[in-house]
């Protein structure tokens, strides 16, 4: 990334705990990292406490750091807290959002606020897996727990989070359930817990669940996803909550909902980010969002009257249209302002579906199209969830636009701005009882190139809710409602909008069990676009991205992330890898210098299917995993495997583990699990 921060001076000294227990009443003893102003023992401040699974130790310590060092500097407590079955702390992990671990966080709040440097107001904040815990913990009501932040999370765990979206299986949630599988191969560190590290080790190894499976077990939005959902219970939540998003992520649509449901003071910040802190925000640009952190701590925390509630209740970056690339490291655009449930300037302007046009005007004879899209559409689909690494943007589209049927507008005589989500309603009937649509919108130059917007998809066996699957009864018409991602996009005057529509969207998603042709009555078939009116330009977020000092690093080896797509001719099969050498994420091989811990995670994706069989699609992810240092050196190598048949997915899987060469525990999976 390409972000320049400044690293400044602050009005107060801090000390750093490395490691410390939080005891809770079970026994159990959480591990946390504490950055306390030096004077807070005489003068009490409020805290601040992130409370994630990542290892405060030598997971996330490279962003612990400059951020929680600067909120410290800034006159606030910090304490970074590794979960039960995490890092340093005792007890295992069973699954992610479980009661006990809200359970947990209540007592450790708790904990926080009867210390005697805390004044006994706390704020939560956290990413991600943080960012929906925060959430969570919120709705359970807390005493001390005052407000929150929350980044690139969500309101509903089934929805929009890594594991099924539109009621389809997302396969990230393979690589995702592989990387917790590395993340939580990884022993206590013997130097902070002593000799029961190597016991406490193989314990949570013997019990570490398999989490691909244990989430594919779920399909349906059940009791399993609606617990952790905040939407299940929006008045529960009743502190002030800001809220953070991304348009290169895949957690924006939950700023909108929060906004629009939650009933206490609130604010967002939607840029075009991916899934990383703002501060580092790429693509840029990014933003100072420590410095707007602590003003809504201040605010909210120490009650200091500080503007942090003027203005409008979200501030977005407005995406100009600019050209495709899967290399993006700036947006064009500009910072606006809207109050969502109050504003009068967003309309419903509709278009409709003809020989390939978008028309501004319905046509009585626009006839029927029949879609059966090749298993390959979506090989230029880009990331799900963006994380700030080269080449995971969507590139030009018209490779993918080349296998889905497509819709085309007029020139646009003028810019036209679009907030909001779009919707997509249609008639069809299928000759499979199971199928899906997707929906694209794109930006369409003057040149030709075509730079995607915004999509959605959906699994029709869910057009009565995604708690229940109901098959299609072949050849009888269904309405079929898609609602696209939210997007704040401004099309250029020369630019065409376009709708594509196809059946499939590999390597994305999982394939439906049959090939299935879709009959869309396109009389019915509309486009509803939230156009906006007369635009607020603000300034937006402070634009100077400030941090204490970095985290002492070395970096070892550089990493990359290979991104390669191949054609197999003679099988009309295609393959997509990614490669991230040295690093997941492209971070290379690097040691934290201060506690003398090397990291070196590496993971490839293969990824193939034929065009002629959903049911060749194999999905193949390998890892590795090294941690250590001299004399204490862990290896967990782990392969993963996800094939279907018409009634089941097989997902099967190995690790081996080993200590300073020797191994030292190997363990197996295969399950097969109802589609």
């Amino acid at each position: 990334m390409n972000t320049k921060r400044i690293v400044t001076e602050f009005p107060h000294a801090v000390t750093v705990t490395e490691h410390l227990w939080i005891p809770l009443r079970d026994g159990t003893r959480l591990a946390a990292r504490l950055w306390l102003p030096d004077d807070a023992e005489q003068q009490p401040v409020p805290a601040i406490l992130e409370y994630i699974p990542y290892r405060k130790r030598d997971g996330t310590r490279t962003r612990d750091e400059p951020m929680h060092g600067f909120f410290a500097g800034n006159g606030y407590a910090v304490v970074r807290v590794d979960m039960r079955g995490s890092g340093e702390s005792d007890g295992l992990l069973a699954d992610e959002y479980l009661l006990q671990e809200q359970d947990d966080a209540l007592e450790v709040i708790e904990w926080i606020a009867a210390q005697r440097w805390c004044s006994g107001n706390v704020g939560m904040m956290g990413k991600s897996w943080g960012g929906f815990n925060g959430l969570q913990v919120a709705a359970r009501r807390p005493a001390a727990l005052k407000a929150i932040i929350t980044v690139c999370s969500t309101d509903d765990r089934y929805r929009d989070d890594i594991h099924y979206k539109g009621g389809c299986l997302l396969n990230d949630n393979l690589w995702w359930g592989g990387i917790m599988l590395a993340y939580q191969s990884r022993p206590s560190d013997p130097a902070l817990v002593g000799e029961s590290w190597y016991k406490d080790w193989l314990n949570r190894l013997e019990n570490m669940p398999f989490f691909p499976a244990l989430w594919m077990e779920h399909p349906l939005r059940d009791e399993y996803w609606q617990h952790g959902s905040v939407c299940e219970d929006w008045p529960a939540i009743q502190c002030p909550v800001m809220a953070i998003g991304g348009w290169a992520d895949a957690y924006s649509n939950a700023v909108f909902r929060l906004m629009d449901n939650l009933k206490v003071p609130r604010r967002a910040i939607l840029g075009p980010w991916a899934h990383i802190y703002p501060q580092d925000g790429t693509p840029e640009p990014a933003i100072g969002f420590l410095q707007e952190a602590v003003r809504w701590w201040d605010h909210w925390l120490k009650g200091e009257d500080n503007g942090a509630m003027e203005g409008p209740m979200i501030q977005t970056w407005l995406q100009d249209s600019q050209p495709p690339s899967a290399m993006r490291p700036v947006s064009r655009g500009e910072w606006v302002g809207f109050d969502r449930g109050t504003a009068s300037n967003i309309s419903h302007s509709p278009r409709w579906l003809t020989r390939g046009q978008l028309n501004t005007q319905p046509d009585v004879d626009a006839g029927v199209l029949n879609i059966c899209s090749p298993q390959n559409h979506g090989l230029m689909a880009g990331e799900w969830m963006g994380a700030g690494v080269p080449g995971e943007m969507p590139p030009d589209q018209r490779v993918d636009d080349g296998m889905a049927e497509i819709f085309d507008g007029e020139p646009l005589a003028e810019p036209l701005t679009i907030f909001g989500f779009p919707e997509f309603t249609v008639e069809l009937s299928s000759d499979k009882p199971a199928a899906m649509l997707y929906v694209r919108l794109s930006d369409v130059a003057p040149d030709g190139s075509v730079n995607r917007v915004t999509h959605g998809w959906l699994n029709l066996s869910h057009l009565h809710g995604h708690d229940q699957s109901v098959p299609l009864i072949p050849g009888q018409k269904v309405k079929v409602p898609i609602q696209l991602d939210g997007i704040a996009h401004r099309f250029a005057t020369g630019h065409r909008m376009r709708l594509s529509l196809a059946t499939t969207f590999w390597p994305m998603i999982w394939p439906m069990p049959e090939a299935a042709t879709l009959t869309l009555d396109l009389h019915s078939a509309q486009l509803s676009l939230p156009v906006c009116g007369q635009l607020v330009s603000v300034d937006g977020p402070i634009r100077e991205p400030q941090s204490a000092p970095l985290t002492p690093q070395t970096v070892l080896s550089p990493g990359r992330v290979d991104r390669n797509i191949t054609y197999d001719f003679l099988t009309d099969s295609w393959t997509s890898v990614t490669h991230g050498v040295g690093g997941v994420f492209g971070e290379g091989v690097y040691r934290f210098d201060d506690i003398d811990t090397t990291v070196d995670h590496s993971l490839r994706r293969e990824l193939t299917v034929s065009n002629s069989d959903p049911l060749s699609a194999r999905y193949l992810l390998t890892q590795t995993m090294k941690m250590g240092r001299e004399g204490w050196w862990m290896e967990a190598e782990i392969t993963l495997e996800l094939r279907s048949d018409l009634t089941h997915f097989i997902v099967s899987g190995d690790m081996v583990v080993s200590l300073n060469g020797e191994e030292e525990f190997t363990k197996y999976w295969h399950e097969r699990i109802a589609r």
